[in-house]
């Protein structure tokens, strides 16, 4: 079964989150100011990029849509440090048009789809969060486990709701386990075949309204950042006091997330 994933970098357009702006003029100022493009970079190549590198199941693909107006030097830096990863394909997509950001993005999913009258998998990853290196494999034992259910539905949620949230600087990382329901990160969806939904079609925390939702919290599935440039209040603006990582879990975050304190350090070390 294919295996889709969204990832929007920077991607200037209006509506849909929840920092918004009156033209995309402002926009696109706010998103490419230099001090927050240097903050995404940091928090893309430190945490997503190592879960997706050593991913456990490799046969996915994850699409990371910038604008077409992404500084060149933006977008040369965000091909080199992809350039390893076999399932990243950068799509440059404009933010002119009269589409709302929801359908240029459901678009985009819809085109990538190998075969549109077979089911497959799609999940949607901020640029600032990871995933456990075994989320893919674990969204296809989900479809087996619930093929009865998704038998009869044509869409069904699979969210991991059991993670962490950290901050990450040149101290390294403090984390805190948490269980967090429709989060967004480490939730995928099941989409039959002949379906033109996608997991964009439906805000996160509301998608169990829309569909059958099955919850696995068993492991740690995925980190969530806080940061000052996050698109969500909560995340951008939480004082919540975090632990250093234990040595174990420093372990455990290599093992699971293939997120190295020390390269965690080096990185932020530059800021």
């Amino acid at each position: 079964m294919q295996v889709l994933g969204l990832c929007r970098f920077s991607f200037p357009a209006l509506g849909s989150f929840q920092i918004e702006h009156e033209t995309l003029k402002d926009r696109r100022r706010h998103l490419y100011n230099p001090k927050r493009l240097e903050e995404r970079f940091r928090l893309f190549e430190t945490s997503t990029l190592p879960c997706f590198r050593e991913h456990t199941d490799e046969d996915f693909q994850l699409l990371v849509v910038v604008g077409n107006c992404l500084p060149r030097s933006a977008f040369e830096r965000l091909n080199d440090l992809t350039a390893d990863i076999k399932q990243i394909r950068i799509l440059q997509k404009s933010a002119e048009t009269d589409k709302s950001h929801r359908h240029i993005m459901k678009d985009i999913l819809n085109a990538a789809r190998t075969d549109p009258a077979q089911p497959c998998l799609q999940f949607r990853h901020d640029d600032d969060d990871a995933v456990s290196v075994d989320f893919v494999e674990r969204l296809r034992e989900a479809v087996e486990d619930c093929k009865p259910l998704m038998v009869k539905n044509r869409t069904v949620g699979i969210d991991f709701n059991k993670g962490f949230v950290a901050r990450m600087d040149a101290n390294g990382i403090r984390a805190e386990e948490t269980f967090k329901s429709l989060l967004g990160v480490g939730m995928g969806m099941y989409v039959s075949g002949g379906s033109k939904q996608t997991i964009i079609s439906f805000t996160h925390h509301r998608i169990s309204r829309f569909m059958p939702v099955v919850s696995y919290p068993d492991a740690p599935m995925w980190v969530r950042t806080l940061n000052e440039s996050n698109d969500s209040w909560g995340a951008r603006n939480s004082t919540k006091d975090l632990p250093a990582l234990s040595p174990e879990q420093e372990g455990e975050f290599i093992a699971r997330f293939a997120i190295d304190q020390k390269a965690v350090r080096r990185a932020h070390s530059f800021a």
